[in-house]
């Protein structure tokens, strides 16, 4: 007996669960997103940008914009870097409402400028369910950060969205709740979605976080999504930052999305875990160097 269940994304969703429920004999919990659904790891495109194949993505950029002529100076220092993708926060959550939140809209037509001027898609934060119709038209990535990991209002909204979705792991969430968030966004019809480790809330207080690389490898066996790492916000200390960097590489991540800014110290949020671009410039040579030993490639920019 069959009958018509509410909505189109219900039926999908049934639908889906019968089919992978019939293939292996029993239903995964995070249908969409894995092995057994989809075997073949997917690609995300960022821009024309591929995340999810040989070539490692290397998104980097100021945590946040705060000026059109800081934004450009650093998206063309990224851009001489080798990295292929610029990030940077118009919307900041911010622990502390008195803290820098951003520059909301101006800050989305800095990026863009920014992002005309040097060829580098760009991936930003959005962080409310009723700013996604303005970000896509200014973003070629929507990120949801680790404090929105559980919005599912923002989650569905992120799924019925034209753009990929750069989904981070909460502060103490589990791997079974990131891949059901994941789960959230691919349900509404997007599949092009990345998880990213970014640190979780450990036992250390020398740290911000602990940044679980466990998640790399666990993840990538059980999910066909790609995954990438969040070093700066896994480790808070831009010292560790290049170490983590290359640990992430060697575990198999399919990239790493890094804080950097022409002078730190002037940055007006998470200055401590900000490397500078001349740092970016070297962790990209080293992370090249040891791409190939993991049979993955970054493609270095000509030296003139």
């Amino acid at each position: 007996m069959t009958g018509k269940v509410g909505t189109n994304t219900e039926s999908r969703k049934v639908a889906c669960a019968a089919s992978v429920a019939g293939s292996i004999g029993r239903t995964p919990e995070h249908l969409l997103s894995s092995r057994e659904h989809k075997s073949v790891g997917t690609v995300v495109d960022i821009g024309g940008v591929p995340v999810g194949n040989t070539e490692l993505a290397v998104m980097a950029g100021p945590c946040a914009v705060e000026s059109a002529e800081q934004i450009l100076r650093i998206a063309r220092e990224v851009k001489a870097s080798g990295a292929n993708i610029l990030r940077g926060g118009a919307f900041k959550p911010r622990t502390s409402p008195y803290d820098f939140q951003g520059l909301g809209k101006a800050g989305l037509e800095y990026l863009r400028a920014a992002s005309s001027d040097t060829g580098l898609p760009v991936i930003t934060e959005v962080i409310d369910p009723h700013h996604i119709e303005l970000v896509v038209k200014y973003a070629d990535c929507l990120q949801i950060g680790a404090r929105n990991m559980h919005n599912y209002s923002l989650l569905r909204e992120a799924g019925r969205s034209p753009r990929p979705v750069l989904l981070k792991r909460g502060l103490s969430a589990s791997y079974k709740e990131f891949l059901l968030a994941a789960e959230y966004v691919m349900a509404e019809g997007n599949n092009q979605v990345i998880l990213c480790e970014r640190g979780i809330r450990g036992l250390s207080n020398e740290l911000r976080f602990t940044l679980d690389l466990n998640a790399v490898p666990y993840l990538k066996d059980r999910t066909h999504l790609p995954v990438i790492v969040d070093p700066s916000h896994g480790t808070g200390n831009a010292r560790l930052v290049p170490a983590m960097s290359r640990a992430a590489i060697a575990c198999g991540a399919d990239g790493i999305i890094v804080e950097t800014h022409y002078s730190p110290k002037d940055s007006i949020s998470d200055a401590i875990q900000t490397i500078s671009t001349a740092e970016l410039i070297q962790l990209i040579r080293e992370l090249a160097a040891l791409a190939k030993v993991v049979g993955r490639r970054i493609p270095l920019p000509l030296v003139k």
